[in-house]
C-alpha cells in the first residue's frame, strides 16, 4: 500500500484560524507532508492567503478583498492575513498546494506564479482549482505542477487535459469510488481528494489507493497512516 500524501486543508483550521501562518505551521508540525492554502490578490496586486472574496466570515469585516490594498488588509486584521511571500518563507522547504479560487485571468495567475518564482519555491509548489484557473496558470508557467479540480464524475475533456497537462486530478472525496480511482490511475494521473474529516472516510479513501488527501483533521490522517 502506498504512503498517501497528507495535506493540511488551509493549514490546521481546528486549532488555528485557517490560512494563517500559525495554522500552516501547526499542520506541518503535526505531520503534514504539505499544506493547502487559498490565494487571492488585493487591490494593488499582492497575493495573500484568503479563501473568501471578503473579510466577513473570518474577520467580521464585510469588505471585499479586491477593494483593499495589502497594507489595508494587514491593518484591518492586525497582520494576521499573510502574503503569499510570507507564507512561502514561513514554511521553509515544505510543499504548498495553492488553491486559486479567484483566478480568472492570466495576469492574476502570472502575478502569483511570479511571487513563487521570486521566493525560489517553484519546485515545492503546485496549483489547484477549476479549469479556468488552471488554464491561466499553465499559460503563465509552462512547467507548473497542476492539480485539476473536478466536481463531477464526467471525465475531463481530452482537449482540456492536453492543454492544462495536470499531474493530478483533484476530486471531492464523496465522488471517489474504486472505479473512479482505477480510471484516474489508468489514464496516467495521480488522484487527490478533498476534504474528508472522519476516520471512516479517511480509511475508505486510503483503502481505495488515493495518492493524496487534503483534510481539516491532519492529526487523524497522519495517525491512521502511521498505523498502516
Amino acid at each position: 500500500m502506498q504512503n498517501v500524501t497528507a495535506v493540511g486543508h488551509r493549514g490546521d483550521p481546528y486549532r488555528f484560524r485557517e490560512n494563517t501562518i500559525d495554522s500552516l505551521r501547526s499542520a506541518l508540525d503535526r505531520g503534514a507532508d504539505a499544506v493547502e492554502c487559498d490565494v487571492r490578490l488585493t487591490r494593488d496586486g499582492v497575493p495573500v492567503l484568503l479563501h473568501d472574496e471578503t473579510l466577513k466570515r473570518l474577520w467580521g469585516l464585510d469588505r471585499p478583498l479586491r477593494s483593499l490594498s495589502a497594507a489595508e488588509v494587514s491593518g484591518l486584521t492586525a497582520g494576521a492575513v499573510p502574503t503569499l511571500a510570507e507564507a512561502l518563507a514561513a514554511t521553509d522547504d515544505s510543499r504548498l498546494m495553492l488553491d486559486l479560487p479567484g483566478t480568472r485571468e492570466e495576469r492574476t495567475a502570472r502575478r502569483i506564479v511570479d511571487v513563487v518564482r521570486e521566493a525560489g519555491a517553484a519546485d515545492r509548489v503546485h496549483y489547484c482549482a477549476d479549469a479556468v484557473a488552471m488554464l491561466a496558470v499553465r499559460a503563465a508557467d509552462p512547467s507548473a505542477e497542476i492539480a485539476l479540480t473536478c466536481t463531477s464524475l464526467a471525465p475531463p475533456r481530452p482537449a482540456l487535459l492536453a492543454v492544462v497537462k495536470p499531474r493530478w486530478l483533484n476530486y471531492r472525496f464523496s465522488l471517489v469510488d474504486r472505479d473512479l480511482a482505477a480510471r484516474v490511475h489508468h489514464d496516467g494521473f495521480l488522484l487527490s481528494v478533498w476534504t474528508p474529516d472522519t476516520r471512516r472516510a479517511l480509511r475508505r479513501l486510503i483503502a481505495l489507493g488515493v495518492d493524496s488527501v487534503t483534510t481539516n483533521r491532519i492529526d487523524v490522517l497522519t495517525a491512521l497512516r502511521e498505523r498502516r
